[in-house]
């Protein structure tokens, strides 16, 4: 059992993370950030929640640059093969759930 307190959550460097839950291989973190991702490709499905903050959200479908303000509740999704990249605006925290050792 365990109660977490997002708001409360913060990192020693950007991307600093707490790890949640392990179900089957499939990971749940918060994460707190100040500082831009990198451009990357997961291995697999991720969810991204933004629990606190806002995350420009910026991914390429066919080539073709796009973006998406995330803001406080909002969930991206990216199937396998999206490549994306988050740009908070200050500091935001974020749930994550993806494959285990995931990028």
């Amino acid at each position: 059992m365990k109660v977490i307190r997002s708001k409360s959550f913060t990192g020693e460097r950007a991307w600093a993370a707490l790890d949640i839950a392990n179900m089957n291989g499939i990971t749940t973190r918060l994460h707190w950030t100040d500082q831009p991702y990198k451009w990357h490709v997961n291995d697999g499905q991720e969810v991204f929640v933004v629990l606190d903050g806002q995350v420009r959200m910026h991914y390429r479908e066919e080539g073709v640059e796009r973006e998406a303000l995330l803001e406080v509740g909002d969930i991206f999704y990216a199937s396998v093969g999206t490549e994306h990249v988050a740009h908070p605006l200050g500091v935001a925290r974020i749930l994550v759930i993806e494959a285990e050792g995931s990028v």
